[in-house]
């Protein structure tokens, strides 16, 4: 079995509306757990996963990028770091990543596939193609999400001729996967990669953070909270069944944990 080495990058925070973050959940709830600011929005962090073996190096996820302007930056509360901060603290250039994988094309996940030269956006990782589901580049080039500003050019159109498409469940090389995960996004897709510290699951926006355990703690802006559902329930049974690590795209605090199920019918989470 092939075994990667791995490292959990925190490519910046950045803050949005808790009751977007919560969907159904009431705010009465929700708050208990994390408490908004006078905007009401909650603090959340952009988590990205370096992959190596051999000297081979792979991206999932890239966060929000750099490209913001201050205005934007006012609005979503965008620390001013980004994934290639966080590489150089690992002393890896962006032109040492072969692969990148994003869970899905919204901006705070494929933002920083790009960079600005000279004004205009450009591709970041120069040697590196882009593993995305056909479903999720085609409804991001069409722009269909409830949110209409989270798919954007400038984060798709530099990558459009290094694009890796899948169609469902793939090896995407030796020791590193990716299966469907919809309901965020119908293209969502979940990572699975062969560590040195056993098999490890990175499933997007399926769970944010640690608050979004539970069956119906979905996002407001979940395309499909009903499937969110369904997909939470068989990957969070195979997760537990096999004792894998699970890394936490949003989660500020401890990102890693192990799903442990309780006599509730349900899971609880274990940091490793």
């Amino acid at each position: 079995m092939t075994m990667w080495n791995w490292t959990l990058l925190r490519a910046g925070g950045l803050r949005l509306d808790g009751g977007g973050m919560f969907g159904i959940i009431p705010k009465a709830l929700w708050s208990r757990l994390v408490a908004p600011d006078d905007r009401n929005c909650i603090p959340l962090q952009t988590n990205c996963l370096l992959l190596e073996r051999d000297g081979r190096h792979v991206l999932v996820e890239t966060g929000c990028g750099d490209k913001w302007t201050p205005k934007e930056r006012g609005i979503y509360g965008i620390e001013e770091r980004c994934v290639l901060d966080a590489l150089d603290e690992m002393g890896v250039a962006p032109e040492m990543i072969d692969r990148v994988i994003v869970t899905h094309l919204h901006f705070d996940h494929a933002g920083g596939l790009t960079r600005l030269l000279d004004g205009e956006p450009v591709p970041c990782f120069m040697s590196a193609d882009v593993v995305v589901q056909q479903r999720e580049w085609d409804d991001a080039l069409a722009n269909r999400s409830t949110m209409t500003g989270t798919y954007l050019r400038t984060h798709l159109d530099p990558i459009a001729d290094r694009l890796m498409l899948v169609e469902g469940a793939q090896e995407i090389e030796p020791g590193i996967r990716v299966t469907p995960a919809p309901g965020h996004t119908w293209g969502q897709q979940a990572v699975l990669i062969d560590t040195v510290d056993g098999t490890l699951c990175f499933p997007g926006d399926l769970m944010p953070t640690v608050h979004h355990l539970g069956a119906p703690w979905s996002c407001g802006y979940d395309m499909e909270p009903w499937q969110t559902k369904q997909t939470k329930t068989w990957l969070f049974k195979t997760i537990a069944d096999n004792n894998w690590l699970l890394v936490l795209d949003h989660e500020p605090g401890d990102a890693v944990h192990r799903l442990v199920p309780n006599e509730r019918g349900w899971y609880d989470l274990q940091t490793p």
